[in-house]
């Protein structure tokens, strides 16, 4: 910027104070890490939102790039951090290097399923939300200690989609920090059988609610492509939130955080006999229980088929590598 136009953001700081939560001028910075099956569409997603017209590349362990928008003409600009954990649920330690007790007050979570892989669906789910959970919940505990005014108010955000008076605020576990759970792969999914369909969705359905998370199908139309951009785009540049909600199970879902009951999903799909036969302590396990009937999980392991990042062609460097071999020999 020239000595002009941090003059004119300067005066106009001046004149349009605003009351949000940034202070005029200042620049607005969140970070965002997508996970989610290997393959998934997690690069695809990124880009559209970033508005770059490049081809997906396979995404090796940790990536990082960043968006950059202004609110308004002649402001300084918000910066959006996207980080993405390649390799499915192989690498999930490496969530520890993204997020931290500096950035966990603006950090969110976009979890990327592969709808056109149910078989593998709720491992993936639980390990990665599983992993992050514990370690957001060592920040904050630290945060307590630390700083408890900060690990208060985030304690106090994590139930701010969901008023007091809603009938299933004593049937829900918040996710700690924003959680989207975006579907990817529906125009495979919508060739699945009407059955499937249902439990899938009716699934995640009562996944993305127990957790306070926004829900999204989407695939590579441009339409359903926009709706998962407008959640990032809230978490991303806090852009007004979507208020549409589309619940019918025989077209894309898309529900944001909160809009959503336990009245509307209904019970877990299985008969009753079913349903009593099963031991769970909690409400998730007893849906865990009930897919995984239908779907068995996969035991699939993606540390198997995790490449050696040396030999990828997208990382080659002729000298590095020539010397590599001679060394190798």
């Amino acid at each position: 910027d020239t000595l002009w136009d941090l003059a004119i953001a300067e005066a106009e700081k001046r004149e349009n104070p605003n009351d949000d939560d940034v202070k005029p001028g200042e620049v607005w910075e969140k970070s965002i890490l997508f996970m989610g099956n290997k393959n998934g569409g997690k690069t695809t997603i990124i880009l559209r939102c970033l508005e770059r017209e490049e081809s997906p590349k396979p995404t090796l362990a940790l990536e990082y790039t960043f968006g950059r928008r202004a609110k308004r003409h002649n402001t300084p600009k918000d910066v959006a951090h996207f980080w993405e954990l390649g390799g499915g649920t192989s690498l999930v330690e490496l969530i520890r290097i993204p997020i931290t007790s500096h950035n966990i007050r603006s950090f969110a979570v976009v979890l990327v399923l592969d709808l056109s892989k149910p078989d593998e669906l709720w491992t993936t789910m639980e390990s990665l939300l599983q992993v992050t959970r514990n370690h957001v919940n060592k920040i904050l505990t630290k945060l307590e200690k630390t700083n408890p005014e900060v690990a208060a108010e985030m304690k106090q955000r994590m139930w701010n989609d969901l008023q007091r008076d809603h009938p299933d605020y004593a049937l829900v576990d918040p996710f700690p920090i924003p959680l989207v759970i975006i579907g990817s792969k529906y125009d495979i999914f919508h060739e699945f059988d009407s059955e499937m369909r249902k439990i899938i969705s009716k699934t995640l359905r009562f996944v993305s609610h127990y957790y306070g998370a926004s829900l999204v199908f989407t695939s590579k139309s441009e339409a359903l492509l926009l709706k998962a951009r407008a959640l990032i785009n809230h978490l991303a540049f806090g852009y007004d939130k979507s208020k549409s909600v589309s619940v019918d199970p025989s077209k894309p879902l898309f529900i944001p955080a909160g809009l959503d009951s336990m009245s509307q999903i209904g019970p877990p799909p299985a008969s009753d006999s079913d349903l009593g036969k099963m031991r769970a302590n909690t409400p998730l396990e007893l849906w865990k229980k009930v897919f995984e009937k239908t779907f068995p999980p996969k035991s699939f392991c993606d540390l198997q088929d995790t490449k050696d990042p040396a030999q990828d062609i997208q990382y080659a460097e002729y000298e590095v590598d020539v010397m590599r071999a001679q060394k190798n020999q």
